[in-house]
This record gives structure tokens, C-alpha cells and sequence, in this order.
């Protein structure tokens, strides 16, 4: 199996010379942004800023910034794998002996692949009680931002109807110690979650993750066929079971046992609502006029 966390995959780049360390005090506040463009631009390596001002947690950034790393995270090239896995999708809709031979390779894991449920895990090791998002960096990558953002935050919800997963890459804005500003389009899973809640004028439970096994911060933004969940692509990427841990006393959702962090929901409390953000095309990285 390949890295089941981000652990192992920081140690693999360590030992091949891909990862820099940098010891210095760092201002989040867009000097370690500015750091970080300015090494991607040079095709540099990933780096680890272990001493970010105001905390006490590291932050790693350009993990997969080259073809090299990519190999290194996953052994293979995803966007091949995640094609592959959309064609065998449509085709086994309509299965021939022929085409089912064709996808032998894809077939060979599948009794190794899914979920598999585990009592705890080090996502779950260390609480910070009271919750305090501001005690996590706060990284603010452009002058214009409306404040500090979490980055690559994966983010699980279930449709409140059917009760099918989504996992997804959505920005989240840092407000105060126990708000969050998440912004996604109603198009996507999350977003035709939060629709689907909205009409049955539910709260809309989510899990937020950071970090975790490379191959689940792949599957999150992969174009997966619609009846393969990001955690079976992941899964399917990782080649091994991925391991989750299913307690109410946590969360209502499943929790990945190696990711990071974890920003669940405590109570019914805890909902989604909305509020003005700075508006900001997420492709072209130019503001726009507020509407």
C-alpha cells in the first residue's frame, strides 16, 4: 500500500532530497505565501515551515509540484489512473466478456480496496478544548484576501436524502475561533448537499479534514464517475483499505483515522450559514466587482 498518511509520504521526501526545511520565523500573514510562489516558479521542492508565527503547528506547501513528487506520492500518474477508472465506470454499465478483460488490472485490487473501520486514530489523539480555529495558521496568501484561509481543507457531507458521501476541496475563510467561512457553488456535491438540507430546513452536518494520505487529497478534486465516491478513489489510488473511524460520540459522519486535523460538529449548533466574502475568481486569481 502506498502512504497511508501524510507522515509517511513527508519521510519518502525527506529521504529522496525533495523536501526543504525551513527553521526561521515565518510571518503567515503573506510572507510565507510569497516564499512558496517564489519556489514553484523555480520547479523548487516542497517545503516545511516549522516556524510559522502565531503556532505552534508546522505548515507544509508544493507537495506535489513536480512530476517527480507525483510519483512519489502515488507510484503512477493520477490523472491516467482517475481517466482508466471513468472508463472502466462506463463501460462495465454495458459488460461484454472483452471489456471486462480490458479493466483486469483495475479488477485485481478491488479485494483490497473500500473502507475499513478502526475504534480510533490519530486524527483523534489530541483535542483542543475548547475549539480555537485561530490556533491553527493563519495563512493569508494575497494583499486583497479577506483574512487568513485554511488550505486543501477536504471537506465530507452526506446528502440528507440518499445519505451518499462527498468529499471536497471548498475554501474556508477564518473568522474567529469557532467560525468559518466555507465557500461552494451549488453544482458541486457539498453545495447540492447544503441545497437538498435547505429545502428540508435541516442543518447540514460536515467534517473538515486537513492533511491525511496523499491519495484522499487527490481523490477530493478528481473527476470521479458519479457512482464512485472519493473514498473509494482514493482507496483505488492508495491500493489499500482506508481507514475510518464511525462513533457518534465524534461526529455523525465518518472521520479519516489518518488525516490531520479534524473540524467536526459538536452539536446541532454547529450549521452553515452565509455571509459576504471578498469576491475572488478562484482560476484566474483576479478580484472581481461585488455584485
Amino acid at each position: 500500500m502506498k502512504h497511508p498518511n501524510l507522515r509517511s509520504f513527508l519521510e519518502t521526501l525527506k529521504r529522496e532530497g525533495e523536501l526543504h526545511v525551513i527553521e526561521e520565523t515565518i510571518n503567515p500573514h503573506l510572507e510565507l505565501a510569497e516564499i512558496h510562489r517564489r519556489v514553484v516558479a523555480r520547479q523548487g521542492p516542497a517545503l516545511l515551515f516549522t516556524g510559522v508565527a502565531g503556532t505552534k503547528f508546522p505548515v507544509v506547501t508544493n507537495l506535489f509540484g513536480t512530476r517527480r513528487r507525483i510519483d512519489l506520492a502515488f507510484g503512477e500518474d493520477p490523472v491516467r489512473f482517475f481517466k482508466r477508472l471513468a472508463e472502466a465506470a462506463e463501460s462495465l454499465l454495458r459488460p461484454t466478456p472483452g471489456r471486462l478483460w480490458s479493466f483486469r488490472d483495475l479488477a485485481t485490487t478491488g479485494f483490497k480496496i473500500g473502507t475499513r473501520e478502526v475504534r480510533t486514530g490519530p486524527v483523534l489523539e489530541k483535542v483542543v478544548d475548547p475549539p480555537r480555529l485561530t490556533v491553527l495558521p493563519q495563512i493569508q496568501t494575497w494583499p486583497m484576501d479577506g483574512g487568513p484561509f485554511l488550505t486543501l481543507p477536504l471537506v465530507y457531507s452526506e446528502n440528507p436524502i440518499t445519505g451518499k458521501g462527498n468529499l471536497g476541496i471548498y475554501r474556508n475563510q477564518i473568522y474567529d475561533d469557532r467560525t468559518a467561512g466555507m465557500h461552494f457553488q451549488i453544482h458541486r456535491g457539498g453545495g447540492f448537499h447544503y441545497y437538498e438540507a435547505e429545502k428540508l430546513n435541516r442543518p447540514l452536518p460536515v467534517n473538515l479534514f486537513l492533511g491525511g494520505p496523499p491519495a484522499l487529497i487527490m481523490a477530493a478534486v478528481a473527476p470521479l464517475p458519479e457512482n464512485v465516491s472519493e473514498l473509494m478513489g482514493a482507496s483505488l489510488l492508495q491500493g489499500g483499505r482506508l481507514a475510518q473511524v464511525r462513533d457518534p460520540r465524534v461526529s455523525p459522519l465518518p472521520v479519516v483515522a489518518e488525516a490531520d486535523f479534524l473540524r467536526h460538529p459538536e452539536d446541532p449548533r454547529d450549521v452553515i450559514v452565509f455571509r459576504p466574502v471578498v469576491p475572488v475568481d478562484e482560476f484566474v486569481l483576479k478580484y472581481q466587482k461585488p455584485l
